[in-house]
């Protein structure tokens, strides 16, 4: 079976990297590139590729949004090329789907090749994205709902702060104040409307003023009354009240809630 392959990445010195490794396959065949994705949904229309190199981060339309518009059940065999963060690679991981890494050498480039091949080879060239890789994009959609990136004014300026560097988020009156790593930024947000923009798997309310990036919380310590105090790995104290507690001691724990020494 020959393996028609589409090459989508919006960098063309990435385009010509995979090129040049798939040259002198003889089961694989390059049908065509593409540089974004609004060309990319077009490519695998006409072309129809059995297999698909696709980046995930080009501009306008990413390589989810692709799949999106293609169709789980139409979308070709793929292979992800990514630079992306490491929330994206655990979920990768977790549903055993195949990816290549910005930076890649040719020994990793081969075996996800290879792991393409039986998987297509398995499904006698049939269109339509594994289950497992349909349950991954399944849970980075849904995370998509959530902010990457959060713009505040500053004198005149609007900056840009990646919601992944901030370690934890204050209240201040008619603001909350970002706390990031040797900075903090005032943004003109209420807590409730800024706590429905954060992705809960990675910021957690523990106080009705303050949110926690729970990355960054290093220790968890009983405090009176039932409440607790996370220490952060800056050494930033943060009380946590009895109505936020059950949360962050789920926090890794499938089976059920974790037990605090002393308690």
């Amino acid at each position: 079976m020959v393996i028609r392959a589409l090459i989508v990445d919006d960098e063309s010195i990435a385009r010509k990297g995979i090129r040049t490794l798939l040259r002198g396959d003889p089961d694989v065949t390059v049908v065509g590139e593409a540089s974004n994705g609004r060309d990319a949904v077009q490519a695998i229309a006409s072309l129809t590729p059995s297999l698909v190199f696709l980046d995930i981060q080009m501009p306008e339309l990413d390589g989810f949004g692709v799949i999106e518009q293609v169709g789980l059940d139409t979308m070709p065999t793929t292979i992800f090329v990514t630079a992306y963060d490491q929330y994206a690679l655990a979920a990768f991981d977790v549903h055993a789907v195949d990816y290549l890494l910005k930076p890649f050498d040719r020994a990793r480039f081969e075996r996800a090749l290879q792991r393409a091949k039986s998987l297509l080879q398995q499904r006698g060239g049939q269109a339509g994205l594994a289950p497992e890789a349909a349950a991954m994009l399944q849970a980075l959609t849904e995370r998509r709902r959530y902010s990457d990136r959060l713009l505040v004014q500053n004198d005149g300026r609007i900056v840009i702060v990646k919601t992944a560097d901030v370690q934890w988020v204050e209240a201040a009156d008619n603001y909350v104040r970002l706390h990031v790593t040797g900075a903090a930024h005032l943004l003109h947000e209420s807590m409730r409307a800024l706590e429905k923009r954060l992705d809960p798997s990675r910021f957690l309310r523990v106080h009705r003023s303050a949110i926690v990036n729970v990355d960054c919380i290093q220790e968890i310590q009983p405090w009176y009354a039932g409440a607790l105090i996370v220490i952060l790995h800056g050494g930033q104290r943060l009380t946590v009240s009895r109505s936020y507690r059950k949360r962050l001691l789920a926090l890794g724990q499938p089976d059920g809630l974790a037990a605090l020494p002393n308690e």
